[in-house]
């Protein structure tokens, strides 16, 4: 190892892997003989990220681990690197998203409820096959409905460690503060991530007609922002 320092090996790691990868998940990559604590993986994840410092890139941790990914100012001219128009999410589609991920485990008659409009079967499909939202219980109410929250991959997509690192409500004053919250935490596009409407695009009273503006119910999704593209982890629980 004296060689090849562990700051390096992960970072080589987390280059190849292009997905989170998690502290024991590192580990189980070295020999028995060789394989480094958990603290020492963490140590090396820190020295890694001071090296990061005014690169282009950086490792950030989300819900499934660890990750390297571009910095959001380089979105715009790296994201042309990808010929297809990305995916444009409608309001309706952001605005339940939005109710899921904050009043979760929510039912969709209460997402109904608050936003006055029913929630069109295409929006709830087009959300569980990106693996945003999944049934965590139900109701115990007459019918017993399903109890909405949201996922790992969820919160891997759009670059939080956990629900604690959702902006308050008192920072949401409207749509538009969504739309920017949920694109990345810092501020900006991130690339290979889908960029979100503009206020009113994709906006409609008809809520079959307010999703996805490329393909209803498409089931691939654009891939993290990463460096190297790679399939979704496992749900959070």
């Amino acid at each position: 190892m004296s060689e090849n320092p562990l700051s390096r090996v992960l970072e080589a790691v987390l280059l190849a892997a292009g997905r989170p990868v998690g502290v024991e998940q590192m580990r189980e990559l070295f020999e028995e003989h060789q394989r480094p604590s958990a603290e020492e993986v963490r140590a090396a994840i820190a020295e890694l990220q001071a090296d990061c410092a005014g690169r282009a890139f950086e490792v950030h941790e989300v819900a499934s681990g660890w990750r390297v990914h571009v910095r959001p100012q380089f979105a715009e001219v790296v994201s042309r690197l990808w010929q297809e128009r990305p995916s444009r999410y409608s309001r309706a589609l952001l605005e339940t998203l939005a109710l899921i991920a904050y009043r979760q485990p929510i039912t969709r008659g209460e997402i109904e409820d608050i936003r006055g409009v029913t929630v069109s079967s295409t929006i709830m499909r087009t959300m569980q096959e990106r693996n945003w939202i999944r049934v965590v219980g139900h109701r115990e109410v007459p019918g017993r409905p399903e109890l909405l929250g949201t996922t790992r991959e969820f919160l891997d997509y759009f670059g939080l460690k956990s629900l604690d690192d959702l902006p308050t409500l008192a920072e949401l004053r409207d749509l538009d503060d969504i739309k920017v919250q949920l694109e990345f935490p810092g501020g900006g596009p991130v690339p290979g991530m889908p960029a979100l409407p503009a206020p009113g695009v994709g906006d409609s009273n008809d809520e079959e007609a307010s999703v996805d503006e490329d393909a209803a119910g498409q089931s691939s999704d654009p891939e993290a922002p990463t460096l190297v593209a790679a399939p979704p982890d496992e749900e959070h629980g």
